[in-house]
Parts: structure tokens; C-alpha cells; sequence
């Protein structure tokens, strides 16, 4: 699955939150560094919560801190919990939910003691088998307010600094700076975009939640959707499933960086119906444009600095097999392992015969299925479907892979042939097909 369902702009009907001091430096350092796992666009952080250590996507696209899926970590303890409604991306009813404040939120360095956390309690609503690694919830806003954020996404570290001249230096010595705006917690940039050899600027939310390089929205007025275009499955929200079309468009311009052909998306109307626009707002920029920057994020004086990062030139691709997978569980898997003792002379057993040095070992390993099939993609063609698993991949056992792996796989390269084994309800099967770019 692509993990656009990540944005979450929601609604939450509750008591207004109590004023919060937000993330402080345990020590006198001037900084700290947080390394970060890099999955499908999205940077997943360590946060520890309440003394307990969770895993929780970095979001800039959302304003509170929410608490998605604990799993075995049900030691956490939560204070001052109520009850709550949540809203956001997809076409359906709004979920429950608990607020819990004045928690105590660690990360590597910088603590807030009063931090409020939203609790999702649909447990069926879990990123986890979406992204391949345990995911526990979603930090934004309040992680970047106080302080400035440098994201290394060629490093894959985060640094957060405590503002001083000799910060300042090298922002405007290796940096180019621009101006956004911060509304109701989150950040916006207006940048030109081209559709159809129209340009026009763009008020656009600065989305890490997001791992497209854009979003367009189809109700609006400047840019129509491309005739080359399919129809996508584009993820999940808070409020359900998310469809619209994918398609590349001319440009992409923020001031002197320019981006040719991205590939995009514009979610329908339906499932963005419940989100609550800020005016003027037109779209997104997500994380398949972030990763060809090194970005500074500076909420207090409103800027972001850019410079060119190591993926700045990279090619724009997409899934284009029509599959979309995730993780479902983990099963035990016999595996051989090869003895690394070391023997003068060839080792026989009391009949003559010659030893293996070899063991066997159980080790568990993930199981992926098959979670949609995009209509008349190659997979849909050759009969592939939703709820398959994953036997094999291209000759190699699918728990070999992780799901970062697979999706690298389905969008590597135009006319690849791609050979899938699966079981369907216990029947093996096999599948081939091309990947092709209908874009």
C-alpha cells in the first residue's frame, strides 16, 4: 500500500488544548541528533512515551500528536484521558478516540513534560502492515515549533538546534531560504506548478505524511487533471479509503528548483470532503520531494530553507504493476545455517559417512498479501487478487524481502517481467506479467 495514507488532517470535537511548553534540551548541548528509518518517503522516528519507547511517523501535515497502535507496549500509562471524535482523510464517519494529557514525550535529547497525545481506539486502523515495521503513532506540529529542524534525508538523521548566530551562518551560507505561512499547525509554500503548459502559484501544505511528490485537489480552479491519467487506490485516512487519479504533470517550481514530469495525484472530492482546508490551499508537496532536498524547518519565523541533496536529479517512477501489498503476520520458517567450525581433517560419523556441518533453525519471517489490485493494471490483467499471498518473488521467497524491497521492485523499470507465486486459500499459484508505464 502507498503510504499517502499517512496524511491525516482531521477534525477533533473536544475541550480546547491547555497551552503546552513543548520540546526543551536536557542538557546544555546546542543540538541533538535523531537517526530515522526511511520507508516509501516516510521518516519514522524512536519517541519514548511515558518511559515506554514507541516507534511514530513525522508528520508535518498534522497539528496534534496522535497514538495509532500500541501492540505489546500496553504498559503505557496515560493521564486526564477523555473522550473524543476524530475526522479526516477518506469518505466515512468520524472514529472514537481518547485525549490524555500532561504525558511526558522523549526524543534522544529534547523532552516535552506536557504533552497532550489523541489515542485512535479502531485498532483495525493500523499502519504497522502497511509499512512493514511497527508503527505506534504520529508527531507534528509540536515536534518542530519551538526549535529549529535539519533533516539529512541523505544521512538519514534529523538534527534539532537550538537557535544561535552560528546556526544562522550556515542556513544562509549552504541554504536557500523561503517563506511560508503556518496555519492551524501546519506549514504552507507557494511554489509555480505547470499542468497543460498553464502556470500558475500554488498554496501548497509541506506534508513529510504525505510520500508523493504532489497532491492536487480536483475541485479546484487553476489546474485540470491531465488526459493521460488512471485511476488509483491512493491509501487510507482517518475516515476511510482514499481514491483519485495519477498522472504526470508538465512542471513542478520552487523558485530556482525545478522538477520536469512529476508523477502526481489528485485525490476525488469524496474523500477529501471532510478535510478542513485553509484558504487559498490547493494541494500538497510530500516526501518524493522532500528526500531530493536537505531541508531546515524554522516554524518560529516562518521559513524553510532548501539545498540540493544526493537524490535531487533522481527520476520520477510509480507501482506499476497495480499491486498493492502489506505485511500479514509473521510465520516460522525452517532455514539452514552453515557451521563455521574448523576441523584438520574431513569429520565422518560411526558409519563412514561423511558429516554436513550444517544445522537447521526456525526463524520468523514476515507474510505479505496481496491488500488491492488496481483495475486493468498488468496484475489485474493476469488474474492476480486481493487477499493472495506472497509465496515467491522473481524466483526468491517472498519473506526474503522487506516492503520497501517489493515496492522498489514494482516501479524499477518499463517492460521488467515480474514472476509471482501465491497460495489462494491453500491452492498455489502462479502469475506473470510486465511492468508498464502508462504514464
Amino acid at each position: 500500500m502507498r503510504y499517502k495514507l499517512l496524511l491525516l488532517f482531521f477534525f477533533l470535537w473536544s475541550v480546547g488544548a491547555k497551552a503546552q511548553k513543548g520540546f526543551q534540551f536536557e542538557t546544555h548541548k546546542d543540538k541533538v541528533v535523531i537517526p530515522f528509518q526511511f520507508i516509501n518517503n516516510l521518516i519514522f522516528i524512536p519517541v519514548t512515551v511515558n518511559g515506554v519507547e514507541l516507534i511514530f511517523l513525522l508528520d508535518t501535515g498534522v497539528e496534534e500528536t496522535i497514538l495509532l497502535s500500541l501492540d505489546d507496549k500496553s504498559e503505557v500509562r496515560f493521564f486526564n484521558v477523555e473522550k473524543i471524535k476524530l475526522k479526516g482523510l477518506g469518505s466515512d464517519e468520524a472514529i472514537e478516540g481518547l485525549r490524555s494529557s500532561n504525558n511526558v514525550l522523549s526524543i534522544n535529547g529534547i523532552t516535552d513534560k506536557q504533552h497532550d497525545l489523541y489515542i485512535v481506539m479502531d485498532q483495525s486502523f493500523n499502519f504497522s502492515s502497511h509499512v512493514g515495521i511497527p508503527v505506534n503513532g504520529i508527531i507534528g506540529y509540536h515536534f518542530f515549533k519551538d526549535n529549529l529542524v535539519e533533516i539529512n534525508y541523505d544521512k538519514r538523521k534529523i538534527i534539532v538546534y537550538q537557535d544561535n548566530a552560528k546556526v544562522r551562518s550556515k542556513l544562509h551560507t549552504k541554504y536557500t531560504e523561503f517563506p511560508i505561512t503556518v496555519e492551524k499547525g501546519k506549514p504552507y509554500l507557494v511554489a509555480d506548478v505547470t499542468v497543460g503548459h498553464q502556470t500558475a502559484p500554488a498554496k501548497l501544505l509541506l506534508d513529510l505524511g504525505n510520500s508523493d511528490a504532489l497532491w492536487l485537489f480536483e475541485n479546484n480552479k487553476l489546474f485540470q487533471v491531465p488526459e493521460k491519467n488512471f485511476e488509483d487506490y491512493l491509501g487510507k485516512g482517518f475516515s476511510g479509503d482514499i481514491f483519485g487519479k495519477r498522472a504526470r504533470i508538465d512542471n513542478l517550481r520552487i523558485d530556482q528548483f525545478s522538477f520536469d514530469k512529476p508523477i502526481i495525484a489528485f485525490p476525488d472530492s469524496t474523500s477529501i470532503k471532510s478535510v478542513n482546508m485553509v484558504k487559498g490551499r490547493v494541494g500538497s508537496i510530500g516526501g518524493e520531494i522532500f528526500k531530493r532536498f536537505g531541508v531546515v524547518m524554522d516554524y518560529e519565523h516562518h521559513k524553510v530553507y532548501l539545498k540540493k541533496g544526493g537524490h535531487f536529479y533522481s527520476d520520477f517512477h510509480y507501482n506499476m504493476s497495480g499491486l498493492e501489498l502489506q505485511n500479514d503476520g509473521m510465520q516460522w520458517v525452517q532455514e539452514t545455517v552453515t557451521l563455521q567450525t574448523v576441523h584438520k581433517e574431513d569429520s565422518f560419523d560411526i558409519g563412514g559417512n561423511k558429516k554436513d556441518n550444517f544445522k537447521y533453525k526456525f526463524s520468523l519471517k514476515p507474510i505479505y498479501s496481496i491488500s488491492n489490485v488496481r483495475k486493468d493494471s498488468p496484475a489485474d490483467a493476469c488474474g492476480i487478487q486481493k487477499g493472495d499471498v506472497i509465496v515467491s518473488i522473481n524466483g526468491t521467497a517472498g519473506y526474503r524481502y522487506t516492503l520497501q524491497k517489493i515496492n522498489e521492485i514494482l516501479k524499477s523499470e518499463d517492460g521488467k517481467w515480474i514472476y509471482l507465486e501465491v497460495e489462494r486459500s491453500g491452492i498455489p499459484m502462479k502469475f506473470k506479467f510486465q511492468l508498464q508505464n502508462t504514464l
